[in-house]
């Protein structure tokens, strides 16, 4: 552990330590998830920790003129900690929802266009924010672990990301989005995970695309070859995800050896619903019957498209691209 300028550098092991040891009189209520947007990764250079820390806290204080450094800890790309406000205080972090909270700020730019999360920062924001549940007894889920994007800049409202709001902590890079469902999904299970007793899980293997058997039964084999051995095989229709390509065959499964031949399988797009309720009709267009209704947040595979409608299954199910968001 090293100290300068008031602040203190510690790896993750050393933070899980010291946390468990330090004297909180107030009441701590929830765990709140930034990203700094700047300084970002261009601006680390894996030595200068407390030289951005200062930096922050001096736009803090003598620009917004705060009491102190906005937020409570620091994590750094190369999964190092610095502290920085009193733990007595309160952050100044998302307005009128301060009280109660820590502010942990994840140094990067996590929207779209910025940076991919280092390994090392992923699993000390996952073991950082699984310690100060442990410490504080805080629950795991979306209620008392939040996200600044879920907040209303003008009134501090809660909505979940609508209004105006930062990305914060990020569109995409961070555990995979900025919403409550992709907090649900991919970040509070790992945090979930380690306040259990295990380790951080790795990332999922990336699906490069999504693939449609378009044989009776597609045969499984363990090596991508004719000569490999069947293992299982699976019917017409089904919707594979598709790891890797090699020599004429896909990999469907993301840890084991599971091939399939690429002569029948064939490209499906996955797309979310991006409207309140969405007809399906049985053609591509709005002169064809209503056959059912999909709600927003509802997810399809589409097989073929049509003057921009897309159908949605094997059969003659069809919608309109204009709400579908491309996965």
């Amino acid at each position: 552990m090293k100290e300068k300028f008031g602040f203190k550098l510690l790896t993750t092991n050393e933070f899980e330590a010291w946390i468990t040891q330090q004297n909180v009189a107030r009441t701590v209520l929830f765990i709140q998830e930034h990203h700094t947007f700047v300084p970002n990764y261009l601006h680390f250079k894996n030595d200068n920790h407390f030289d951005l820390q200062k930096g922050m806290q001096h736009f803090h204080q003598s620009v917004n003129g705060w009491l102190d450094i906005a937020q409570h800890f620091s994590i750094f790309p190369d999964g190092m900690v610095v502290t920085g406000r009193n733990l007595e205080i309160a952050p100044a972090c998302i307005y009128r929802f301060n009280a109660h909270s820590i502010c942990i700020e994840n140094v990067g730019n996590f929207d779209a266009d910025g940076d991919q999360m280092r390994p090392e920062q992923r699993e000390a924001i996952v073991r950082v924010t699984a310690a100060l549940c442990k410490r504080f007894n805080v629950p795991v889920n979306t209620d008392r672990i939040v996200y600044h994007h879920w907040f209303d800049l003008k009134t501090g409202a809660r909505t979940n990301g609508s209004g105006a709001t930062k990305t914060c902590p990020g569109t995409t890079h961070f555990f995979g989005g900025n919403t409550v469902e992709n907090a649900r999904q991919h970040f509070l299970p790992l945090v979930d995970a380690v306040v259990k007793g295990g380790p951080v899980p790795p990332p999922p293997a990336k699906i490069l695309q999504y693939g449609y058997v378009t044989s009776d039964w597609l045969n499984i084999r363990n090596l991508p070859s004719p000569n490999g051995r069947k293992m299982n095989a699976t019917p017409f229709g089904s919707v594979l995800r598709i790891y890797e390509e090699k020599a004429g065959w896909y990999r469907i499964s993301a840890t084991k050896a599971e091939w399939v031949s690429v002569k029948y399988v064939k490209p499906v797009q996955r797309a979310t619903v991006n409207t309140d309720a969405l007809n399906v009709r049985s053609g591509p267009g709005p002169a064809f019957n209503k056959v059912a209704k999909l709600a927003k947040g509802e997810e399809v595979f589409i097989f073929e498209e049509s003057n921009n409608w897309a159908k949605i299954n094997l059969d003659e199910r069809w919608v309109s691209k204009n709400f579908l968001t491309l996965a």
